[in-house]
């Protein structure tokens, strides 16, 4: 048997639950960006994109993280951390830039994470709203053929 009124409630709890995960992910996503900002990051000059801009975001936060392994290599000769003698001097300097780099690729992937929770989150506002749409139209065409 038909529930109507169960349906209208499943497909509103969707809907509430998916501006939740929205206003989750744009909460996750100004906040790293303004940690971001007060940390205040430019990227380099040389690097692909972005050149000289404040990290603030995704893009900005990758490419600065790609400038810092292209000075980090230039400055250990090419070699990584990993292929560094333990004793070479050079290797505090690649340890560093891995820290670094480890930090911007933390928040690209936070930054992803949130844009996903939003993504989600409006595709569950729309099967909730399709869901109470169909409740509606099955309440009414169960009226319809009780009268007929």
């Amino acid at each position: 048997m038909f529930n109507a009124k169960g349906v209208k409630i499943a497909g509103i709890v969707a809907m509430v639950a998916g501006l939740l995960m929205i206003i989750a992910g744009g909460v996750t996503w100004g906040l790293v960006s303004s940690q971001l900002k007060e940390e205040h990051i430019t990227v380099s000059a040389d690097a692909p994109a972005f050149g000289n801009k404040e990290v603030n975001g995704p893009l900005d936060a990758y490419y600065q993280a790609e400038a810092i392994k292209h000075h980090v290599l230039e400055a250990t000769g090419g070699k990584t951390y990993a292929q560094l003698d333990r004793e070479d001097p050079k290797r505090a300097t690649a340890m560093n830039g891995d820290f670094l780099r480890a930090s911007l690729f933390t928040s690209v992937v936070a930054f992803g994470v949130a844009a996903f929770a939003m993504g989600m989150g409006v595709l569950t506002i729309l099967f909730g709203w399709a869901i109470t749409a169909l409740a509606g139209t099955r309440v009414a065409a169960t009226a319809t053929a009780a009268t007929v």
